[in-house]
Order: structure tokens, then C-alpha cells, then sequence
């Protein structure tokens, strides 16, 4: 029992004994840890924060209609510059080349020679026909001569028989003879026809063998080469050509466009339009609805439109993209004039506490603006109020994004260049 009591003891807490110190307490211990968090907290923040802009595509609105006097759009179409005139030349014979005068780009005369072909056989069958020609005038000549003497001998038995100097069974021959002449020279002046008229068709052969441009234009294809045979059906195989080359009228060019059945009855004949080619999206180039093709594609349920254009320049070329805008009739200069529209793409419009807006961007940060809709033109939307054009919005806008937030802008470039 001692020796328990003794345990105890030394276990019983002494309150008078002064507290010792062991180290660092427990707050102090704390202090320091939330100082280095704070601490590596800055740090990461100079490190990390400043690129913590959201990164964003752009893409730029376009401005359409306008107070100028002109019309608005009421509708927009995509489309491609196609020729009315267009042939691809080729010889009306099978022949070899023998040389071709014609180049890619190069501009012809209507009847200017674009090739000629091997006229060793033409040639050979023009000097029989010429031949036979001199052979039946040669022959058309000695009758006549014969029947000159056959003429002069009937008449002179003719006057013999009325004086009964010569039978009559002599001057009856001599008259057959004579009629016998004139049938051959009728005869040999009809084969001097024929004879002329296989000579021209032979000259007909000659003039074959040389290709001539059908029209006045500009040569969009080079389709054969010296020592190549060409001929105006296909012979089959790989080694027959059906053409010399492809000549387009410039002055037949014009736009074809096909516009969906839904919107169809908002365009008219002699409407005016305004289209911009792909390759220049800032040249305007005024135009006029031609005519309505009145069928429908059911397969993509368009009517196709031809539009031609009013001003000629060397860079509209065939199958070029353009897009055009059917425009409303002018209004006169005394009216009131409509206030300019603009086109944004779908994917800048969003919304925001239940107003549509986009993000304008404005260096590096962005401006929240409330706009106006129109109408919808495909991928795009027409801004009626809010953007004027040539802004620079935000595509696809994250919910986090507010007014005046930080943005780095995509490189377009490194984006088309990795595609």
C-alpha cells in the first residue's frame, strides 16, 4: 500500500510550483503561419494574377443599309460571278496539233487563229479535187470545140440537101451528131460544177485544220499541246483531247445566287443590290436583280437569282464568292432617311439580367453594350441600335464576363495558320 501511495503522489499536480518555460506557444506558433500564407498569397498574385484575363475571339461587325440615300438590305446571299458566254473551242476534225497559239490569260479576237492542225490530208484531198476540176473543164472545152464543128457541118448539108447536092440520110447524121455534142457539154458543164463544187468543200477540209476564237474574250484554259490529237467527240482512253482551249466572254459575266424559298418573295426583278466579292471585302460593286429563275431546287430548297453587275473591272473573274444584299428602291433626297444598320455574328449576342448585349472591346478590357435586333441573316443578326460598325465584339462570352473585366485578345494568325 505504500508503494501505490508513493505513486500517487509524484502523479498529484503541485499548483504552487512556478510554470516552466518549454518553447514557443501555441499562438505564436499560429501567427507565423498565417504571416507565410499571406505572404506566399502576394507572391502568387504578382505571379499568377496579372494573366488571369480570360482569353477571347474576336470578330468585327459589319455595317450595313445606310442613310446615304441609298436602300437597306432586306435581304443577304451568298452566291458565286458566273459567264454567260463560256466555250471550250476544238476543231470541227480528228486531227494532230500542229501548233497552238493561245495562253492562259491572254485575250482573243472573235475569228483570231488559236491553233491549226496537221492539213497534210486536207491538203492531199483539195489538190485531187482541184485535179478533177481542170479535168472536166478540159473535157467541157473539146466538146465544145466538136460541137462547134458538129454545128458548122449540120448546117452546111443543110443548105447541100435543099439543092440535092448530098442525101438526106447524110445531113440527118450530121444533126444527131450535133445534138449528141450538146448533151455531152451539158453533161461536162454540170461535171465542172461538181467538180467546183467538191473543190470548195475541199478548201472546206483546208479551213478546218485551223481553230478560230467563236467570240472575243479571254483564255481561262490551255487544253492541248503540238503533237496531241484532238477531236470534237471523245474517242475513249486517255490520249484523245476534245478541246483547244476555254475562251470567256468578260462582258457576259454576272452573279447567281440561290435564296431560300422563305425569303424568296422579297426579291424582285430590277432590284437593286449591292455585292462584295470574298477577295475584296471592301469594294462595293452596285447591281440589279436580272431575272427570277422560276423553278426551285428541292434538294436545298432555293430559287436561283441572276444578278448582273453594273460596273466592269478586271478583277471580277469567274466563280469568284460574292456576297450580296438586296437592297431596298432609293428613297428621294427630300425623305427621311433610315438610320444605318449593322451585321454581328450569333455567337456575340448574349444576355444579360434579360437585355441583349455584346462585349465591345476596347483595349484590353471590354464594354458591355445593350443592342437592338433585327432580323436574322444565316450566322449573322442584324443590329439595328447599339453598334454602328466596324466594332470589334467579343465571340462566345463566358458568364463570368462583366463590364469593364480584363481580356487578352486570341491571335487570329497563329489560330488560321495551326488549322
Amino acid at each position: 500500500m505504500s508503494a501505490s501511495a508513493d505513486l500517487l503522489k509524484e502523479l498529484r499536480i503541485d499548483r504552487n510550483r512556478p510554470a516552466q518555460s518549454s518553447g514557443p506557444g501555441r499562438g505564436t506558433i499560429v501567427g507565423i503561419v498565417v504571416l507565410v500564407l499571406i505572404v506566399l498569397a502576394v507572391a502568387g498574385w504578382f505571379v499568377f494574377g496579372r494573366n488571369a484575363a480570360p482569353q477571347v475571339k474576336t470578330a468585327s461587325v459589319t455595317a450595313i443599309g445606310g442613310g446615304n440615300g441609298a436602300g437597306s438590305s432586306v435581304l443577304d446571299a451568298t452566291g458565286y460571278i458566273v459567264a454567260r458566254r463560256i466555250a471550250t473551242v476544238s476543231a470541227k476534225i480528228t486531227g494532230k496539233v500542229r501548233e497552238v497559239m493561245i495562253e492562259e490569260g491572254q485575250r482573243v479576237e472573235a475569228g483570231q487563229v488559236m491553233a491549226t492542225l496537221d492539213p497534210i490530208d486536207a491538203d492531199a484531198q483539195r489538190s485531187l479535187s482541184a485535179a478533177q476540176l481542170a479535168a472536166a473543164q478540159s473535157d467541157t472545152a473539146r466538146v465544145q470545140a466538136q460541137l462547134k464543128e458538129a454545128e458548122a457541118n449540120a448546117n452546111r448539108l443543110a443548105a447541100l440537101v435543099k439543092q440535092q447536092l448530098v442525101s438526106k440520110s447524110q445531113y440527118d447524121q450530121a444533126v444527131a451528131s450535133r445534138d449528141s455534142l450538146r448533151a455531152q457539154l451539158d453533161t461536162a458543164q454540170r461535171n465542172v460544177k461538181v467538180s467546183r463544187d467538191s473543190l470548195h468543200i475541199s478548201d472546206l477540209g483546208v479551213d478546218n485544220t485551223i481553230v478560230r476564237a467563236p467570240f472575243s474574250g479571254v483564255v481561262t484554259a490551255k487544253a492541248a499541246q503540238p503533237g496531241e490529237i484532238v477531236s470534237p467527240l471523245s474517242a475513249g482512253g486517255g490520249f484523245t483531247r476534245t478541246g483547244i482551249g476555254t475562251i470567256v466572254d468578260m462582258d457576259s459575266l454576272e452573279i447567281e445566287v440561290d435564296v431560300g424559298e422563305a425569303f424568296i418573295g422579297r426579291v424582285q426583278p430590277k432590284m437593286p443590290v449591292e455585292a462584295v466579292l470574298n477577295a475584296y471585302p471592301d469594294w462595293k460593286i452596285p447591281a440589279e436583280v436580272i431575272a427570277i429563275i422560276p423553278t426551285a431546287d428541292r434538294g436545298k430548297a432555293t430559287v436561283k437569282v441572276r444578278i448582273s453587275i453594273k460596273s466592269r473591272d478586271p478583277r471580277i473573274v469567274p466563280e469568284m464568292g460574292v456576297r450580296v444584299s438586296f437592297l431596298e428602291a432609293a428613297k428621294p433626297a427630300n425623305a427621311v432617311q433610315s438610320k444605318p444598320s449593322a451585321m454581328a455574328p450569333n455567337a456575340a449576342l448574349t444576355q444579360r439580367d434579360g437585355k441583349d448585349v455584346v462585349f465591345v472591346i476596347a483595349q484590353d478590357k471590354v464594354a458591355q453594350t445593350a443592342v437592338t435586333l433585327g432580323r436574322k441573316l444565316g450566322d449573322d443578326r442584324e443590329v439595328t441600335a447599339g453598334l454602328s460598325g466596324g466594332e470589334s465584339v467579343v465571340l462566345d462570352p463566358p458568364e463570368s464576363l462583366k463590364d469593364g473585366s480584363r481580356v487578352r485578345v486570341e491571335n487570329a494568325d497563329a489560330d488560321s495558320s495551326d488549322k
